[in-house]
């Protein structure tokens, strides 16, 4: 979690589309000050926990089922610091996470990240 990438990038996340298998643990760790993970509740595939990092703690989410995750910064969501996990290239859940409640530009980027992993 981060304030700024080495592209110049604001509030975001070190990577966005994360590629991961069940049984993978996703530790996101905040590099910068002032930042949290946690999914979003209707935005996960079914069977899966959510999770809720606090600000400025690292917090460890383990992969139990194949599809979407959506992943935001609570306190930056709206300036657009949201990640998307991907997991067994299963993406029959995009439309709850299209349909999610993330405000702001972190709904666009989540619409972007949803067609990048389409793409690859």
């Amino acid at each position: 979690m981060l304030n700024e990438n080495d592209a110049g990038d604001r509030m975001v996340f070190s990577q966005e589309l994360i590629r991961a298998k069940v049984g993978d643990v996703i530790r996101f760790v905040p590099t910068d000050r002032s930042h949290n993970a946690q999914s979003v509740r209707s935005a996960l595939p079914e069977g899966q926990d959510d999770f809720k990092g606090r600000v400025n703690k690292e917090v460890e989410y383990l992969v139990t089922d194949t599809g979407l995750t959506a992943v935001i910064c609570l306190p930056h969501q709206s300036m657009g610091m949201v990640a998307l996990i991907v997991v067994g290239n299963d993406l029959s859940n995009e439309a709850q996470i299209l349909d999610a409640r993330i405000p702001g530009q972190g709904k666009d980027k989540i619409a972007a990240l949803i067609e990048e992993a389409k793409a690859i």
